[in-house]
């Protein structure tokens, strides 16, 4: 039977090793949750894994070409009758930012949150040249 190990103790396998992490993002959200950025012929589109939120949840800015996306929830306060033996809700938050390149049509940009996953759509500008080139090595 596998026994748990605690995260303080150095873990002696690779799974010791994954079940820390996935222990310290889920119960404090220490980490920045996991980004894919996903280049297309019209758009730049980012899924940012954050599941377990709602769509209101999520903050997103764009100043100076630097897309912010952001979540910060408090513990509420509100009065509970008898002890708890266990509490896991703690304050979370994290704050993740992208430079943009001048590539994209920062007016048209949209979001869309389904399944625990936050997509983010960059369209491209109609007369931006295509994102590929040939860098010579000196």
């Amino acid at each position: 039977m596998y026994q748990a190990k605690s995260r303080y103790s150095a873990p002696h396998t690779f799974g010791g090793i994954l079940e820390g992490l996935f222990n310290d993002f889920n119960t404090e959200f220490k980490a920045n949750p996991p980004a894919n950025i996903l280049e297309t012929e019209k758009s730049y589109e980012v899924h940012l894994v954050a599941p377990g939120l709602k769509k209101d949840d999520f903050k997103i800015n764009l100043e100076r070409n630097i897309l912010t996306i952001s979540y910060d929830k408090k513990e509420d306060a509100a009065a509970q009758e008898g002890k708890w033996l266990r509490s896991e809700y703690k304050a979370a938050a994290f704050k993740r930012s992208f430079t943009l390149n001048d590539k994209v049509n920062t007016s048209a940009i949209n979001a869309k949150y389904t399944d625990g996953i936050l997509a983010i759509e960059l369209p491209k500008k109609e007369n931006a040249e295509p994102a590929t080139q040939q860098i010579s090595v000196n």
